[in-house]
């Protein structure tokens, strides 16, 4: 029988939360070593010994220092912000980071850390993180006011204790959220956020859209049927299904739900209803793509999922990000039985 995602209602105990915050499967190998820099983006070279640099700090300021006495005395942790465009190889580096730096260590995207803080408590995330050397936060963007309290917040506590903070992003820190929120209290914390980082500009063309064809026409949705069946370890499921589906668990569970699967096939795709649907489908995308996971759909192409207004709004970045993850998703290959 065809399984369906529908049909799981994964569970995550609370004290996984922290231990699964670590980089996708696709960077398991990944080393500063292994980037290669493009000789026509001296930024990137220069990213690489930046990085190399800020884990030598992580590794000093977790030794500590001497004061009165013997005792150690409390260090702030080191800041770092790599920012630039979509697949110029931030994560790469971002990864690397973390394989290099002491452990206990944590790496997870800005969205996962919010769902994290969000099940544990905030109390209880900064004790949990305290411990760590650094905080490798991928995709780091600020869509609310209240996100930004939050992070805020969480990453004063947590360099005040010595850890290390490292992000990426395509937004400077200083400009998160520029045009779409305008309280006083949202900047203040912006300019806040902004001091903890020395920030470098990583420059390149998205490789995901190098000699990349557009978004491929989508099937019928009998041969999709066909084709879920025949590869192992798939799951077939309706788009409105999956979408209100979704709505029931919290998406710290998204990366649970998608465990041990194929391939995804989904019937009956259209533009998203409301950008609460469209949000919950940018983090499964998120965590279909850090799997590897192929996507196969029929009903309307993947680069319509997200409305000309979504993709116009304060949502934006996230969405072209989606997009340019469910497609190059659509490209692999799907291996049938």
């Amino acid at each position: 029988m065809q399984e369906r995602l529908v049909d799981r209602s994964p569970v995550v105990p609370a004290e996984q939360l922290v231990a699964q915050l670590v980089p996708p499967a696709m960077f398991d190998e990944v080393s500063f070593a292994s980037y290669i820099p493009d000789p026509n983006q001296p930024s990137q070279a220069a990213a690489v010994r930046a990085a190399e640099e800020f884990v030598g700090k992580v590794g000093k300021i977790r030794g500590g220092k001497r004061g009165l006495f013997g005792r150690k005395a409390p260090s702030t942790g080191a800041g770092l912000y790599l920012d630039g465009g979509f697949g110029v190889g931030k994560t790469h580096l971002l990864a690397s980071i973390f394989h290099s730096a002491p452990s206990p260590k944590a790496f997870g995207t800005f969205v996962e850390l919010t769902h994290v803080v969000g099940a544990l408590g905030f109390n209880k995330a900064v004790e949990e993180l305290s411990t760590h050397s650094v905080l490798c936060i991928d995709e780091f963007e600020l869509d609310d006011p209240g996100d930004t309290m939050l992070v805020s917040r969480l990453l004063t506590e947590l360099s005040a204790r010595g850890v290390s903070i490292v992000a990426t992003s395509n937004t400077l820190p200083g400009q998160l959220g520029e045009g779409r929120f305008a309280a006083q209290d949202f900047l203040r914390e912006i300019k806040k956020l902004s001091s903890i980082f020395e920030t470098l500009r990583v420059d390149g063309p998205d490789y995901r859209h190098r000699d990349l064809p557009p978004a491929p026409e989508p099937i019928a949705a009998e041969e999709l049927i066909e084709r879920a069946e025949a590869v192992p370890g798939s799951t077939l499921d309706d788009f409105d299904e999956l979408c209100a589906h979704l709505s029931t668990l919290h998406p710290s569970r998204y990366g649970k739900l998608i465990e041990g699967v194929t391939a995804v096939f989904l019937n009956g795709v259209h533009p998203a209803q409301d950008q609460s649907v469209a949000l919950r489908l940018v983090v499964l995308a998120d965590r279909l793509y850090d799997a590897s996971i192929p996507v196969t759909v029929a009903g309307a192409k993947l680069d319509e999922i997200f409305t000309p207004e979504m993709l116009a709004g304060g949502y934006r970045k996230k969405y072209l990000r989606a997009t340019s993850r469910l497609l190059a998703l659509s490209r692999f290959e799907v291996a049938a039985s």
